[in-house]
């Protein structure tokens, strides 16, 4: 079973498109990760392939179940091109990559922090993982299907809001001021 082609057709089909843009990340010890660009009226959305190869483990179990276990990839959409060469592609297979390398189980709500601006220049060093409207990918049994979640950018402070109120007051603050989360070049909401 090659759980990449089978999620991509998964992520085309729900785009309506026959192919996207692509780029590769490797890094040492994983196999590569592919970025997919779809651009769709003025959003371009940014989907990994490769995190849903193996299922994430709980980093609390003694041995990996190399079928069942949540699979999951990530979906980043912004408006306009930005990060489209600026090292976005980098961020994301860093992100997709998290639960081989640090045995995170990406979930809907997680906060990860990088640290350093997702792509050149961006105010954002960390992420809020939320729920896709991509449909799930069913596997072959036993295999779980693949989950996609939505990536959204943060600002410091927001990733801070995060962590000392949660997800949902987050979200609540960005519908009150009216922030569009997609939008590249927006600030932070006032907190």
């Amino acid at each position: 079973m090659d759980v990449s082609d089978t999620v991509r057709a998964g992520v085309l089909g729900h785009f309506g498109v026959r192919q996207a843009d692509s780029a590769s990340v490797t890094f040492l010890g994983l196999e590569p990760i592919q970025i997919l660009r779809i651009p769709v009226a003025d959003l371009v959305h940014y989907v990994t392939l490769g995190g849903s190869r193996h299922p994430m483990t709980d980093p609390t179990a003694m041995l990996a179940d190399p079928e069942q276990g949540p699979r999951a990839e990530l979906v980043l959409t912004l408006r306009g091109n930005a990060g489209a060469s600026s090292g976005l592609p980098r961020t994301l297979g860093v992100l997709v990559a998290t639960p081989a390398v640090e045995g995170v189980v990406l979930q809907a709500d997680a906060l990860l922090d990088l640290g350093e601006p997702l792509w050149h220049n961006a105010p954002f060093t960390a992420v809020l993982l939320g729920e896709s409207d991509i449909p799930d990918v069913k596997l072959p049994e036993p295999a779980e299907p693949v989950r996609f979640l939505a990536v959204t950018p943060l600002t410091a402070t927001e990733a801070a809001w995060v962590r000392i109120r949660g997800a949902a007051a987050l979200r609540e603050a960005w519908a009150e001021a009216g922030i569009d989360v997609r939008d590249p070049e927006r600030g932070a909401v006032n907190l």
